[in-house]
């Protein structure tokens, strides 16, 4: 998908919500674990319920892997599951040295068809570039995260500014805004507004809205842009809406509330 058709697609839906499928075992409803491929039947209720309202689809590789080769089944089955007008993002985390960095690019790429990867930059370019070959794909990069231990080193204040934002300006002169995200977490509003000096028509993916505490107002206002320029994901508050049979319906409930709230900035 190209940076074109993500923004037709957010001025058509209203929307700028992405949807994280993140799909814990111990977590879904019950009465789902009675199907061979409960994770499938989970996302794929929730895909059917959302899709008109969500902009994109993020499923978080950690909770297939750990399921081994059945859990790469049930992705792929789930990635065919995401209608064509919604933007796909593998939630992979990869960085590694050129060679294999581009096996991992053919993987979500090629293989799997996704339309986005998130990638750790902290080996630098050349575990970047091989992603950024593919025309109409994009590299989502880690920015600043939400987590605490982003104080650890992406906080760390040098002679040139703090870490994190050496980092973004590096990444955004090696892609460009097409091809080129970051992640910056809603948890740390008051560093939004840095982030925009420095790449102010970059699209940004922000997690931490909700269960994690972050502030949906405060984020928009500080990172908004004129094509709106954020993928807002919320993962947990629409997937576990409900622990009953109408876990799907709770989590459409859900998505209406946070895109409700979007259309002051629409």
């Amino acid at each position: 998908m190209t940076r074109n058709e993500l923004i037709a697609t957010i001025n058509s839906k209203q929307s700028f919500l992405c949807v994280g499928l993140d799909p814990d075992l111990k977590k879904i409803p019950s009465h789902l674990l009675d199907y061979d491929d409960p994770i499938y039947e989970f996302c794929k209720q929730i895909i059917d319920q959302t899709n008109d309202l969500a902009v994109a689809y993020k499923p978080n590789l950690a909770f297939f892997e750990c399921l081994g080769p059945k859990g790469w089944q049930t992705l792929e089955k789930i990635k065919k599951e995401i209608p064509k007008h919604c933007f796909t993002i593998a939630d992979a985390k990869r960085g590694d040295i050129g060679n294999t960095s581009a096996m991992y690019a053919s993987t979500f790429f090629e293989y799997y068809d996704f339309d986005a990867v998130t990638v750790a930059p902290y080996m630098g370019r050349d575990s970047i570039e091989p992603f950024l070959q593919y025309e109409g794909k994009w590299v989502i990069v880690l920015g600043l995260t939400s987590n605490p231990g982003a104080n650890d080193f992406e906080m760390l204040q040098t002679e040139k500014g703090r870490l994190y934002e050496q980092v973004i300006a590096s990444v955004a002169n090696w892609g460009n805004d097409q091809n080129t995200m970051f992640v910056v977490g809603a948890t740390q509003p008051a560093w939004m507004e840095s982030v925009r000096t420095i790449v102010p028509n970059h699209f940004l993916l922000v997690p931490g809205i909700g269960a994690q505490g972050g502030d949906f107002n405060a984020t928009c206002q500080s990172g908004i842009n004129s094509d709106i320029g954020l993928l807002i994901n919320s993962s947990r508050n629409i997937l576990y809406a409900s622990a009953g049979l109408d876990f799907a319906e709770a989590a459409r409930k859900e998505c209406m509330q946070v895109v409700a709230g979007m259309q002051a900035y629409l």
